[in-house]
């Protein structure tokens, strides 16, 4: 069976090359189960690996896809049957495991998590794994910081993870404050209910002062470097604050210990890829239900194929704001 799947070259030495591409299932890696792809979503690993970033994807040619929906047409484990609708995100697929930007993959069923009923194959790519990052974020902040307490700042507020830990602690009646770069962003991010903004400059701190005026109850960070320096150095006594990325860097510069010593500021590394399946279950069954929002489909843009590549572009160049899912014909 051919189908069509988006593949990176390397055509010469760190030069790299997207191509829309004709394929077989027999191309693909192995596994217990195949999947007919009906949706992805475009995530900053996998912009990365577009680019031949050997630190996310080792051997070219690859497709990338970090996430994916679909049906299952073949299935050689008891658990899943041929016509299941299941969704993968994290592990090690689009990475250097072919991915959802393919029209059908083929993965260890391992991997494999049944839809919920209460979502659609769309909605579970809307939220991908930047919802599922996001979830995994406020968990851990409302475990420690309660709406009463005060303020939430979340960096990288227009973003995947970020937008969507907005609409979450929105719905569950945290007061938000989005760290934005335009105007755009600031008018995204408040019309997914955040109470204000700030620039990103406010947000960055470059003083080298080891600790800084108090303002935040709880952060979730989604960029490293320098804010997520500043947002611990602003956080509250007995604060928490996430992190999930390292797009700013992956240092935390002018850190010390003052801020942990001192205030009692508890800093909460967020890991999405290889998530343990009962807590990955337990959170999806939450995003289907009590934390789904209405407005999920707010600031989602739907491409093709050919739509996604330029989307890349302007994910990598800052410019994107929203959540990008590619929809397979």
């Amino acid at each position: 069976m051919k189908f069509k799947a988006i593949r990176i070259f390397e055509e010469e030495e760190k030069t790299f090359v997207s191509k829309i591409v004709e394929r077989s299932i027999e191309e693909l890696p192995e596994g217990e189960i195949v999947i007919k792809v009906a949706y992805s979503s475009l995530n900053y690993k996998d912009a990365l690996s577009s680019k031949g970033n050997r630190g996310v994807t080792r051997e070219f040619p690859h497709t990338p896809g970090i996430d994916a929906a679909g049906t299952i047409v073949s299935s050689k484990v008891d658990d899943f049957e041929i016509g299941e609708e299941v969704l993968i995100t994290g592990y090690d697929l689009g990475m250097n495991t072919d991915g959802g930007f393919g029209e059908y993959i083929r993965v260890p069923a391992s991997w494999v998590v049944k839809k919920p009923k209460d979502l659609t194959l769309k909605e579970t790519m809307i939220y991908g794994t930047a919802g599922f990052t996001s979830a995994l974020s406020v968990y851990e902040l409302i475990a420690n910081v309660k709406p009463a307490d005060g303020e939430i700042l979340v960096i990288g507020a227009s973003g995947g993870v970020g937008n969507h830990s907005v609409k979450f602690l929105v719905k569950l009646g945290y007061s938000v404050v989005g760290v934005v770069n335009t105007e755009a962003e600031r008018d995204f991010v408040l019309s997914l209910g955040a109470t204000r903004t700030i620039s990103r400059e406010e947000a960055d701190n470059t003083t080298g002062k080891p600790m800084l005026r108090p303002e935040w109850a709880g952060v979730i960070d989604t960029v490293g470097g320098n804010p997520l320096s500043t947002a611990i150095r602003s956080t509250k006594y007995s604060g928490a604050v996430t992190t999930c990325g390292n797009v700013a860097g992956g240092d935390i510069p002018t850190m010390n210990v003052y801020p942990f010593i001192l205030r009692g500021v508890k800093l909460i590394g967020i890991d999405s890829v290889n998530c343990p399946m009962p807590k990955r279950l337990d959170v999806w069954n939450t995003l289907a239900k009590s934390w789904k929002g209405k407005n999920l489909e707010s600031g989602v843009v739907e491409v093709s194929m050919e739509g996604i590549l330029d989307k890349i572009d302007e994910m990598l160049a800052g410019k994107l704001v929203g959540r990008v899912i590619l929809k397979h014909s």
